[in-house]
């Protein structure tokens, strides 16, 4: 299971966002993150996804660290952002009986 983190927003608020973003304190040591990768899209602005990984005990707290992270760009004009947990297909089968 990993955690995967989606967030857009405008080009004016590009500087606001990269300055918040400086000023987040390095990741706990029970998550990896793959990214920011970054793209922009017409009308929509920037678009950026993170995946979140840890070990499924920390699965709880890494939920809500991310949250957190997230919500530190409140209040950015035009913020937005999806945080969601994704499961691989061993996971996702052993839910529904399959494994």
């Amino acid at each position: 299971m990993v955690i995967i983190g989606m967030i857009s927003f405008p080009t004016e608020s590009s500087k606001e966002m990269g300055k918040r973003f400086m000023e987040i304190p390095p990741l706990p040591t029970y998550i990896t993150r793959k990214g920011p990768y970054f793209s922009s899209e017409l009308g929509v602005g920037i678009k950026a996804m993170s995946i979140f990984e840890c070990d499924p005990s920390k699965m709880a707290e890494a939920i809500e660290y991310v949250g957190n992270y997230y919500a530190r760009f409140i209040g950015v004009p035009g913020f937005t952002y999806t945080v969601g947990t994704w499961f691989e297909v061993k996971e996702a089968f052993k839910m529904i009986g399959l494994a």
